[in-house]
């Protein structure tokens, strides 16, 4: 701000002296008037020192009004209505800590205001609102705590008309002696997420998945111990999730479904009695058992992951038993058929679809070797060539994410650190490690712009990840209290973000994504 500016101010200040002895000399001859025992008080002038409170019944045709040396260390709401003519307020030298947004409401002569010299940390947003007369403001000598409570200040400062006295930041430590009004708002991150706990099923789960069918939404939860596939669909009335219909199956692991040609088709995985195909049947109302899994292919399924290309569908079956084979299915436009067979007897625990390259590839992790990548073979209408992720053993589940055009995955392991490895052109290659201790699922999620990873545990709190851009990796971010958890999956309907928990062991749970801005 230009020595032109701070001008007035100045000139108020020198007279400041010569106003004050005139008060006194004044209040000397005005005699007992409407005044406050400890205030001086002139026909225009009013001066309050050793006060425990803000008077109420300070003349009300007073231009000026001057506390200093003041006991009390707060000021509330409207605590100056009745002055229509203040033009000059001094509020200096005292221990004021806190003010109300209201404080100064209805002095809309208001010229000069001065809080100088006081225990202020932070003001409250809109405290000058409807000061349109303002052309004086000091707020020097306070401790001011620049963080997003005070970013409307700065905001404040850079459009006003009226001239701010230089004022400085005390904390925090990366502000600390920097000059408010230098301050920009890109400077103050203020916007946080938060899980919150939206509701709890009561009941054990292992897989979640979320669709959409005919204009509704939907989650579908694999239940082991009920053996039952739950529907749940949102109800846009209640603004929550209701029953909608279920699978009764025996051993239920997965629960995936797939729209194809514009029929809804739900992959039930079991452990016992075989895995089955069921088609929505919208005349009945009801899920019709169409199409069996060869059992003796699929002995003890684990994973299910639905993917497309060439406009063909397909999903694979990663098979966890000694004697099973993992295997992809292809929609001949009937059913799925058995299209190939990936390997045999490594007990695969998971299978995840991406593309690198522009070329389709399937990750499989398994019990007995490391994890290995397929790529799609065109010529031959197969997945070929296996190549090892290395240096990672006992991996039981990969998922892969972006950020830009980077490729990044999540690998889980029960014990050890599990990892977080990003695509360099020719493989992965290590990027950050996280420790874990019975951990089966280490699950990537994008939310609107912001990118999480949760990482479970059979044993401590569940880690949830944030996406630190400038850090180029996660950092720690919130901590959700789930028993077992097995999969995370996120659900968006009705401009809403939910994160669906299933556990092992406990409550199935619901949690709300909350965003906060704290300058707010």
């Amino acid at each position: 701000m230009g020595n032109a500016k701070k001008q007035p101010f100045r000139r108020i200040a020198s007279c400041l002296g010569v106003f004050v002895v005139l008060l006194l000399i004044e209040g000397s001859k005005q005699g007992k008037r409407t005044c406050p025992s400890w205030c001086t008080c002139t026909k225009d002038n009013a001066l309050c020192e050793n006060a425990r409170s803000i008077p109420r019944s300070v003349p009300s045709d007073i231009t000026s009004l001057l506390f200093t040396a003041n006991t009390f260390d707060a000021i509330s709401s409207d605590a100056f209505i009745g002055l229509p003519h203040l033009e000059y307020l001094f509020i200096e030298n005292n221990v004021i800590k806190s003010l109300s947004n209201t404080t100064f409401r209805g002095l809309k002569s208001l010229i000069h205001l001065s809080l100088a010299n006081n225990n202020l940390q932070t003001l409250p947003k809109d405290i000058f609102k409807g000061l349109d007369s303002l052309t004086n403001v000091d707020l020097r000598g306070n401790a001011f705590k620049c963080d997003c409570k005070l970013k409307w200040l700065v905001a404040w400062v850079s459009r006003t008309n009226a001239t701010v006295e230089d004022i400085y930041c005390e904390s925090p430590p990366e502000f600390k002696k920097h000059k408010i009004n230098d301050l920009s708002l890109n400077q103050f991150d203020c916007i946080i997420t938060e899980f919150v706990v939206f509701r709890k099923l009561p009941f054990q789960s292992l897989s979640i998945d979320a669709f959409s069918y005919m204009n509704d939404e939907y989650v579908v939860i694999a239940q082991p111990f009920t053996g039952k596939c739950i529907f749940l669909q949102w109800d846009h009335v209640e603004g929550t999730f209701r029953n909608f219909d279920n699978i009764t199956g025996t051993s239920v692991v997965v629960c995936k479904p797939v729209i194809v040609e514009n029929n809804l088709y739900v992959i039930v995985a079991q452990l016992f009695g075989g895995s089955h195909i069921y088609k929505r049947d919208i005349h009945a109302n009801k899920f019709t058992k169409i199409q069996d899994i060869e059992i003796l292919r699929i002995r003890k399924p684990n994973d299910i992951e639905i993917f497309s290309m060439a406009k063909d569908w397909y999903f694979a079956i990663a098979d966890s038993s000694k004697a099973g084979i993992t295997t992809v299915y292809k929609w001949n436009g009937v059913g799925f058929y058995c299209d190939q067979s990936l390997h045999k007897w490594y007990r695969d625990t998971d299978v995840e679809y991406l593309d690198i390259d522009g070329k389709p590839h399937l990750i499989l992790s398994s019990s007995s070797q490391h994890p290995v990548i397929y790529q799609w073979n065109k010529g031959k209408n197969q997945f070929v060539d296996p190549v090892d992720i290395p240096d990672m053993e006992d991996v039981y589940a990969v998922k892969h994410f972006m950020v830009k055009e980077d490729i990044y995955v999540c690998l889980t392991r029960f014990i050890g650190d599990s990892k977080v490895m990003k695509w360099g052109g020719t493989k992965f290659l290590d990027l950050q490690r996280m420790p874990s201790r019975g951990s089966m699922v280490f699950q990537p999620l994008q939310i609107k712009n912001y990118q999480y990873a949760i990482l479970g545990s059979d044993y401590s709190f569940t880690q949830v990840y944030f996406w630190d851009a400038g850090k180029g990796k996660f950092v720690k971010f919130q901590e959700l209290n789930i028993q077992a958890p097995r999969s995370f999956t996120h659900v968006f309907v009705d401009k809403k973000d939910f994160l669906f928990a299933s556990s092992f062991k406990g409550n199935t749970v619901i949690y709300k994504h909350v965003i906060v801005d704290l300058s707010a």
